[in-house]
């Protein structure tokens, strides 16, 4: 049986470095979170890890490192599953969000913020293609990937066999510091849902 369970990163502080919004890390609250989330793990036992992943990004990173002690292991770093790479931190919260208003819902999955940065169903396709990868490298045995909401909401897309190139009519919250579990039975082909969102530790 092959499990994946996705865990959200904790809230974090993204404010203006170098001329840049930059990714500044979890913010108290978000360690928090995710050492509230730690002490259930380890409590409970509930995730016996065979390999932890993680989204090299700074928010990530720090998550991972909290919870690396529940399992006794070394995190692999997976470029592949960072957030969605938009644009370059010059857009204000205000000018990033006033842009995207303006695109239609039709156009949303293609539209590019700024050259050489990814478009949503650039960004879809590379997140399904590394889930593909990892599954296929690990099968029979059981993930932990801790990353963003974006990531986790693209999971529906691989296992559930969506196109990203259609406008989505569902949005979906991760909350931080929550879990979400995949499995794929030995003796099926189809995979499980088995909780999305679970953040009753917090």
């Amino acid at each position: 049986m092959t499990h994946l369970y996705l865990i959200r990163h904790g809230d974090y502080i993204e404010d203006l470095e170098d001329g840049k919004y930059q990714d500044l890390g979890l913010s108290p609250e978000g360690v928090r979170q995710v050492e509230a989330l730690r002490e259930r793990l380890a409590r409970t036992g509930e995730i016996k890890a065979d390999v932890l992943l993680s989204s090299p990004m700074r928010r990530a990173r720090e998550a991972a490192a909290i919870l690396a002690s529940v399992w006794e292991q070394s995190v692999i770093f997976d470029k592949d599953f960072e957030e969605w790479v938009c644009d370059d931190g010059t857009l204000t919260p205000e000018e990033f969000s006033r842009r995207w208003q303006q695109v239609s819902e039709a156009q949303k999955p293609f539209y590019r913020f700024m050259p050489g940065y990814e478009t949503a169903l650039e960004f879809s396709g590379r997140v399904q293609a590394a889930f593909n990868r990892i599954l296929l490298e690990h099968q029979g045995k059981t993930l932990v990937l801790v990353t963003h909401g974006g990531v986790i909401g693209t999971a529906f897309s691989y296992f559930f066999g969506l196109s990203a190139a259609l406008p989505s009519r569902v949005g979906l919250g991760p909350k931080n510091a929550s879990i979400t579990h995949w499995y794929q039975p030995a003796s099926a082909p189809k995979w499980v849902l088995e909780r999305y969102n679970d953040y009753h530790h917090l």
